[in-house]
């Protein structure tokens, strides 16, 4: 299956903006483990315009959520645009704010897959966090983790993850709940 049109000119608008989002590989990467999972329970922390948010949805069973988070209100605006254009605004909500802040008091649980792209200083705090929304064998997933070699060190020998990184991005750590 080829790029969706929308993602193809979501990825052109990034590059002319000059805002980054995640590479057209990590976008199917999503959107296999969504369809492979049936994940119909998604966090995403970092939408940025929106192209993991819409790799994610376009694969997902059509009564699925996504629950994201973007700091940036201009980012936010566009992401919006472009997830009513693709016809997927009604199945994802976009938070504008902190994501500390949102995390410490999100009231969904049994999850199917955490992915975080942004606030790599925060990935330790992040995953200490999203571990209990999980269900047993959801994925949290981490982009671009390996600068962040102390937060990989934990992430691979956290006792409640079975977990690896694999060469996606700078690194892509993911990691599968097992208590």
């Amino acid at each position: 299956m080829g790029t969706h049109p929308i993602l193809l000119e979501l990825e052109q608008r990034a590059h002319k903006d000059r805002v980054p989002v995640v590479s057209r590989e990590m976008g199917r990467f999503l959107s296999t483990m969504v369809t492979a999972m049936q994940a119909n329970r998604i966090l995403e922390v970092g939408t940025s315009y929106g192209y993991s948010t819409l790799s994610m949805a376009l694969a997902q069973p059509r009564m699925g959520r996504i629950w994201t988070v973007e700091r940036e209100a201009a980012h936010t605006e566009v992401a919006l645009e472009y997830f009513r254009r693709a016809g997927e605004d009604d199945y994802i909500e976009l938070f504008n704010t902190p994501a500390p802040e949102l995390l410490e008091n999100f009231p969904q649980r049994n999850l199917d897959i955490v992915f975080v792209a942004s606030g790599r200083e925060d990935y330790s705090r992040y995953l200490e966090l999203v571990i209990p929304m999980l269900k047993l064998s959801g994925l949290a997933i981490f982009y671009d983790c390996t600068p962040a070699a102390d937060f990989v060190r934990r992430f691979l020998t956290h006792p409640a993850l079975d977990a690896t990184v694999l060469p996606l991005g700078e690194g892509t750590g993911i990691g599968a709940r097992r208590q």
